[in-house]
């Protein structure tokens, strides 16, 4: 299968939908770089995706500019995983593998096997293709940061859709 050309299905996509063209977000400057503190096994680590993964029961997500977050515990059995996103005909290997953006299982195995010290006991997840540059960065990063300090993490994995 030959890789997805992301940047030109999310322009088509928001135009389909009448949407102004997407603007990619650009930060200022690229984030510092942050050594490890300590080994994998010895550490305690998080998860954020923004596939817009939800459980069966919670309320899937809008697809303008839905900036609310769903708290997935790490013991949610895969079959109860579900995916609401703006860009619905990403989701379809997801669908089919919900471990391809919601990695569960193979975090509990890396624990399990000792390679991670500690999984959270939440993880967290988002809809990534918000167009309102203003929400994100004052609605969904603001909540994101305040329930990942709360996990007292190590390491946080970003698993992008």
């Amino acid at each position: 299968m030959p890789p997805v050309q992301y940047i030109q299905r999310t322009r088509k996509t928001y135009e389909q939908l009448g949407y102004p063209p997407y603007r990619w977000f650009h930060a200022d400057s690229p984030p510092a770089f942050t050594k490890v503190s300590k080994p994998l096994a010895d550490s305690r680590l998080g998860m954020i995706s923004t596939a817009g993964t939800y459980i069966q029961g919670q309320v899937a997500y809008y697809y303008q500019d839905d900036t609310s977050i769903r708290t997935i515990p790490n013991d949610t059995p895969v079959e109860k995983i579900r995916f609401s996103h703006i860009t619905e005909n990403y989701l379809a290997e997801a669908r089919k593998d919900p471990g391809t953006v919601f990695p569960l299982e193979s975090l509990r195995q890396l624990q399990q096997d000792g390679v991670i010290g500690e999984i959270a006991e939440n993880y967290y997840s988002c809809m990534g293709g918000i167009y309102s540059q203003n929400r994100v960065k004052q609605e969904l990063i603001p909540n994101l940061q305040e329930v990942i300090q709360k996990q007292k993490l190590d390491l946080l994995l970003l698993v992008p859709l």
